[in-house]
């Protein structure tokens, strides 16, 4: 009877967390379609900037996920730069003596590899996450240049062209053109701007037109990631160790197994992510590629909440921002007064869960937003190149105290360890 009590409950819980998740969707989505409309900048969701918002979206949210293994675990891993940076150099190196998926297992290796070194410094020596990591960040951008110096600077001018630095024009994964029928239609709806249809029909076009495989590959990855860590003995046993290690222990789980394998999975997922930039998000490798998207994958995890759907929404925030830059300025422009409004609900929903002063900041902001958007024609160039760090800073700002990390996270363990 209590296995099925709690069976309940826990189906009950996995409905209600998704429910939440589509009603803020849905919430999200009229609110853009409002701003769209009043401000007639069309290109906030048109397909190509839509598009162009999921290929930003995929090495966040592939470091997202990484990170969300890794401290399920109870392992911080701030080593998902340098592990990122690992599999942009291996995808680049086995696409273009193979092809590109050999390329893509290639960068897979070289993740895996980093986190080992990662797991190996911290389950076994017990040094300090957050110094394991930072050292592995410079210790891979250093190899990375390294091996590009050595391996790159030879090549024929159609592939070296801008010297060791970097690698270009290797092969790509496939890519689905267009559904006929789907793709066709989405894009006719889109291009009559109505209100919310054509935003939908705009994500149709943009998921069913030029598609890279290997982005469908990732979204199907979060789903993954939730069933295995959700859904079966060996994700309660992982979760069980970044809660508790000593309990999970003398239930007979094998604690560093554990902990190795999601550190490992980490590296793997964050090598795909620096593999996804130089074979699909770019036209090859270059030194440094990853740009600090592995710290921004970490911040959306954060901001998910260490769950799969949270992380999803968190690195798709991101990707959208961080794809702002080749946006229009008219378009980034419209987008003040979206802030405004988001900011504007915030605060009242702080008000109302008697957050007062909380609420009063977040209104001066919001208010500072509007005004921004109403006194002003554009946006600063600079300040776009800024937009996904400021966006991480003010997310992290506003949520930090909702979030609920794993109980053991960073905590060094020792085998036996009464806790």
């Amino acid at each position: 009877m209590s296995v099925t009590m709690t069976e309940r409950a826990r189906a009950a819980a996995g409905y209600s967390r998704a429910r939440v998740y589509l009603i803020v969707a849905v919430i999200v989505l009229c609110t853009v379609a409002a701003v769209r409309v009043i401000t007639g900048a069309h290109e906030i969701t048109s397909p190509g900037s839509l598009r162009a918002a999921m290929i930003a979206t995929c090495p966040i949210l592939l470091a997202a996920l990484g990170g969300l293994w890794s401290e399920r675990a109870g392992v911080v891993n701030i080593g998902l730069e340098g592990q990122m940076l690992l599999g942009t150099w291996g995808g680049a190196y086995f696409t273009y003596y193979y092809n590109p998926w050999i390329g893509l297992l290639g960068a897979i290796g070289f993740g895996v590899l980093g986190g080992l070194i990662h797991a190996f410094a911290t389950v076994t020596f017990g040094v300090d996450h957050i110094v394991s990591g930072v050292a592995l960040n410079f210790i891979a951008l250093g190899l990375t240049t390294f091996l590009a110096e050595a391996f790159f600077s030879d090549l024929d001018s159609q592939y070296g062209h801008g010297g060791a630095q970097q690698l270009t024009g290797i092969a790509k994964p496939p890519t689905i053109s267009h559904i006929p029928w789907l793709s066709d239609a989405s894009a006719e709806l889109a291009a009559k701007h109505w209100f919310v249809v054509s935003d939908v029909a705009a994500l149709v076009a943009a998921f069913t037109t030029r598609i890279n495989v290997v982005t469908i590959i990732v979204f199907l990855l979060v789903v993954a990631t939730g069933l295995i860590l959700w859904r079966t003995r060996f994700g309660l046993q992982l979760r069980s160790c970044g809660e508790n290690p000593q309990a999970a222990e003398s239930l007979g789980v094998n604690v560093l197994r554990q902990k190795y394998i999601a550190v490992l999975v980490s590296g793997g997922l964050a090598g795909l992510g620096g593999g996804y930039l130089a074979l699909v998000s770019s036209p090859g490798f270059h030194t440094n590629q990853a740009n600090g998207r592995g710290y921004i994958g970490l911040a959306a995890m954060i901001f998910g909440n260490w769950n799969p759907g949270g992380v999803l929404l968190g690195a798709l925030t991101f990707g959208y921002t961080d794809s702002l830059r080749l946006r229009d300025p008219s378009t980034i422009h419209a987008l003040l007064l979206l802030v405004a409004i988001a900011l504007i609900a915030f605060a009242g929903w702080q008000f109302y869960k008697g957050k007062v002063r909380a609420a009063i900041v977040t209104a001066v902001l919001g208010v500072g937003f509007g005004l921004w958007f109403a006194l002003t024609d554009e946006v600063p160039r600079d300040f776009t190149s800024m937009t996904p760090y400021v966006v991480t800073l003010l997310v992290l700002a506003f949520f930090s105290q909702r979030l609920r990390p794993p109980k053991a996270d960073g905590q060094v363990y020792r085998k036996g360890s009464a806790g």
